[in-house]
């Protein structure tokens, strides 16, 4: 067997310097580069690594743990799941902060590879800098706490386990029914410790991403559901962008007259101009996706988790008379609502279904294109909204006293509602502008009124909705898209919570756009 000595944190940069991923006949390296803040237990280990051979990664100095992880989780969501950054961090503080985003990446199905420094392995310096101190365990460290938050999640002990280890995250991170973050915590005297590593290990590693097939039985029963319903409409979700769907189910859609309704994570999936595309669906969504989906007699579910915003906590739809479908490639999502599940890639599914449902067509007949026209009035009339001191709501009239609303009314200090604003914004910007969003009452009115022209331009994180995901985020956009403007909207508790990765995107010269809108909170 021909080995290479290595240190533990050289052997880990230059594995991932040869880990591929293969999708649609596409070959591309699978991790683009490293976000980096050294500290106590990774600064000699993978800092030195790093500046000695970094192979063909990209070295980024994040300014805060989690706002560097949240810059890669959104690179990775805007590529599709199809690249990733890594993360390296310092014990204790450190890899605490990742908490947050590890939850988000967990939350959304996002693959990133989480790298927190922890304590000594010999256990002779101890208490180390920064570890905390279990009474009932000596083994629990900070990096326990990503345990529940990890897809996958191992300690590092001794140099060999980092073979076994690595692959394993890695399989985990290339499954899209798995996909999510991968922690591999590396205790920092083994950082710097040698081994003899097997050559093979450093080997060109492609990791194949196939589009599951549905069965002939999912298929059939996929297709005698659909036939037999009357007014079926189809929930677009995520996995409609992961799966690069979009032109066959615009064909099925068309071809059979079936409305389509969004989710956060599915809008602009599907550009909104698209004949049959209702807008967003459930608390935030259109009035004329609602109403589609309330008189619907099958949900069918593309990608999606049917999480409460989308479903208005299961009350938009009518139990009694509603069936519903999943095609998702999740086994679980594909089980919820008691549904007949698919359990396959969508765009393959939708492509097998589009022949067999010849001759079929729902009777909602004009009604898709009345509901959009009624609601495209509506929304232009909340384009001309102004807010002043004298068109309070007469239900807050009632509650507060004509003092107490002049005090709010200069607080404000504006007569521009935030949907007239951010309707203003989206008639401005460039078509092909990416936006980004997570959390406040912004997520509510950019899934109601912003119209998407080119897919994949919306991004909201809406699966965890992380306050201070936005900003860092906005740098993960520009790192996936140089060529195209990104602009974060976001309030300001969101900005105040976590900017630091604003820093950073001036240290690297990467433009991106912050629109802040002030809430007087």
């Amino acid at each position: 067997m021909e080995t290479v000595r290595l240190t533990t944190a050289q052997a880990l940069i230059k594995f991932l310097n040869q880990q591929y991923v293969h999708i649609d006949g596409e070959e591309f390296p699978f991790v683009e580069g490293i976000f980096n803040i050294f500290g106590h237990g990774n600064v000699l280990g993978f800092g030195q690594a790093l500046e000695q051979d970094p192979g063909h990664l990209k070295i980024i100095q994040g300014k805060n743990e989690q706002g560097m992880a949240h810059a890669a989780i959104a690179y990775s969501k805007q590529m599709l799941r199809k690249k990733i950054y890594a993360i390296t961090t310092s014990s204790g503080p450190g890899s605490a902060n990742l908490v947050t985003a590890a939850g988000t990446a967990f939350a959304n199905n996002i693959p990133v590879l989480l790298l927190p420094a922890d304590t000594y392995a010999t256990r002779q310096p101890d208490p180390v800098l920064q570890q905390v101190e279990q009474e009932h365990s000596i083994a629990i460290t900070t990096n326990d706490a990503l345990k529940p938050l990890s897809r996958y999640w191992d300690r590092i002990t001794r140099p060999e386990q980092l073979m076994s280890s690595l692959i394993r995250a890695f399989e985990v991170m290339t499954d899209p029914a798995k996909a999510g973050p991968a922690t591999v915590c590396i205790s920092q005297d083994v950082e710097g410790e040698a081994f003899d590593y097997d050559v093979k290990f450093f080997e060109k590693r492609v990791h194949y991403i196939d589009r599951k097939l549905p069965t002939e039985r999912e298929l059939n029963g996929a297709a005698e559901l659909i036939k037999a319903s009357k007014n079926p409409v189809i929930v677009v979700g995520g996995g409609v962008k992961y799966s690069e769907a979009r032109e066959s189910l615009m064909e099925f859609s068309e071809r059979y007259n079936i409305p389509l309704v969004e989710t956060q994570a599915g809008k602009s999936a599907v550009e909104s101009s698209f004949v049959n595309n209702l807008g967003g669906l459930g608390i935030t969504g259109t009035q004329a996706a609602n109403k589609a989906a309330i008189q619907a007699d099958l949900i069918i579910g593309i990608g999606t988790r049917f999480t409460d915003f989308a479903t208005s906590s299961k009350t938009i739809f009518n139990f009694e008379t509603t069936k519903f479908l999943n095609i998702n490639v999740s086994r679980m999502q594909a089980y919820k609502l008691d549904a007949f599940p698919v359990v396959a890639d969508a765009r393959t599914t939708i492509e097998a279904l589009i022949p067999m449902m010849e001759g079929y067509t729902s009777e909602f007949g004009d009604l898709i294109t009345q509901l959009k026209e009624e609601w495209l009035i509506e929304r232009d009339r909340l384009s001309k909204v102004t807010f002043n001191r004298e068109n309070f709501d007469p239900e807050i009239k009632n509650h507060f006293s004509q003092e107490k609303l002049n005090e709010y009314a200069d607080a404000l200090n504006t007569e521009l509602a935030q949907t007239t604003a951010l309707l203003a914004i989206n008639d401005t910007i460039d078509p092909d502008s990416i936006i980004i969003c997570a959390a406040g009452s912004l997520p509510g009115d950019l899934q109601r009124l912003w119209h998407s022209e080119v897919p994949n331009t919306y991004h909201l994180e809406y699966g965890y909705s992380c306050m201070g995901y936005e900003v860092s985020g906005t740098l993960g956009l520009k790192l996936a898209d140089p060529t195209k403007e990104v602009y974060t909207i976001v309030g300001d508790g969101s900005f105040l919570m976590l900017h630091s990765e604003f820093i950073t995107a001036i240290q690297y010269n990467k433009k991106i756009n912050v629109l802040l809108f002030d809430n007087s909170g």
